[in-house]
């Protein structure tokens, strides 16, 4: 995995979490005793990452500002801002394209995704779809299903228009060909769903089933969910 960039959507304004990011961004919210961004960072770094490009807008100087070149976590991070007019999801994928060159993977800035990525980049590396998405047989549980999946491709991607026909969920990482980003317009602000829902619709969206659950940070539960994974992973670890 260690030669496909991972681009982190890192620019966001949380507002979901309230007081927490009046300010501050969420990468930098204390989770288990340390920045977000070093659990995710770390995490990455031991499945093989040596590439990332934190693509940044609201708050981003404060990434930068910590992160630095990624030295300290054994990686080589790059910045892609957003600017003064946000670009959405897609659209800052789109706009860091120079920085991840043929092939990446998109994770969310507020996710900690711990499965096997090198196993998922070598499928992806024997199939022809210009996307694969990982999902997860969520059956509602987490979050709202917004996927069918037939074991090989996502069939249909909706998040906005759900039905109980979608069992599985977008785990939140999703590997991108170079033909899947030049899918996307190329001026004004885009949304990754958008793209997702018409790559599966096409038939152009390979599918990976993760068995682990995930966790995120958008909200205060999801928060402290994993701060209470993290924190056990840690007091085991002494």
């Amino acid at each position: 995995m260690n030669d496909i960039p991972v681009a982190i959507l890192a620019g966001g304004k949380a507002t979901r979490l309230g007081a927490l990011t009046a300010d501050r961004t969420k990468a930098l919210i204390d989770v288990a005793g340390r920045p977000f961004i070093d659990h995710q960072l770390e995490l990455l770094h031991k499945h093989g990452t040596r590439r990332v490009v934190l693509c940044i807008g609201h708050f981003g100087q404060q990434i930068e500002d910590y992160v630095g070149d990624g030295s300290q976590f054994g990686i080589k991070v790059s910045y892609a801002y957003d600017g003064p007019v946000l670009q959405g999801t897609a659209g800052a994928i789109r706009d860091a394209q120079a920085l991840l060159g043929d092939v990446c993977w998109v994770l969310y800035g507020d996710s900690y995704l711990d499965f096997d990525y090198s196993a998922v980049s070598d499928v992806f590396a024997s199939r022809g779809e210009p996307a694969l998405m990982t999902v997860f047989r969520n059956e509602g549980q987490w979050d709202t299903s917004n996927v069918v999946f037939d074991g090989q491709r996502v069939e249909r991607y909706d998040k906005r228009n759900p039905d109980p026909a979608m069992r599985y969920i977008d785990y939140g990482a999703t590997l991108l060909r170079r033909s899947a980003i030049e899918g996307i317009p190329a001026t004004g602000p885009f949304d990754l769903a958008d793209l997702y829902t018409s790559l599966a619709s096409s038939g152009n969206m390979a599918g990976y089933e993760i068995t682990q659950r995930f966790y995120e940070i958008g909200s205060e539960a999801g928060l402290a969910e994993l701060g209470k994974l993290l924190g056990s992973r840690r007091a085991s670890s002494l």
